[in-house]
């Protein structure tokens, strides 16, 4: 598997605002289908949700805002495991349009009990496969 998932992603007149500038808080929705259908590659079909009893849930955010991105433009939004925990796994993630980094960022999603909300150690499984994408040194123990 390669270590960067992209997705294209079209800019519509919903994700703008009166200017025609996406909003900010699009990019987020953005780099979240990215995460979501990296995780899809690993067999998550509900990617946030799992028939055994968790969740994913975003548990940090950092995100640099470099350029806009405008009504009808063709972008990409990627997602690199940057680093995998216990219950954690982080992401490496950017919006661009050709050869123009707009937005760059980290986030981080934790594995959760779906009941009480509370984290939860990966499936093993799942946590060997999410480290396969890993350099060696990026490996969180």
């Amino acid at each position: 598997m390669t270590a960067e998932f992209s997705l294209p992603v079209r800019v519509y007149i919903e994700d703008t605002d009166a200017g025609g500038i996406v909003y900010y808080v699009n990019y987020l929705k953005y780099l979240e289908r990215a995460r979501t259908e990296l995780m899809r590659t690993f067999g998550l079909e509900r990617a946030a949700v799992s028939d055994a009893g968790w969740n994913f849930v975003v548990s940090e955010v950092s995100l640099s805002y470099k350029e806009p991105a405008r009504l009808d433009d063709q972008l990409r939004a990627t997602a690199v495991i940057s680093a995998v925990g216990g219950a954690t796994v982080n992401f490496h993630q950017t919006v661009s349009r050709d050869d123009s980094v707009l937005v760059a960022g980290d986030i981080q999603i934790a594995c959760v009990d779906r009941g009480t909300g509370r984290p939860t150690r990966l499936d093993a499984d799942l946590r060997k496969q999410l480290e396969a994408t890993l350099a060696p040194t990026e490996k969180v123990t």
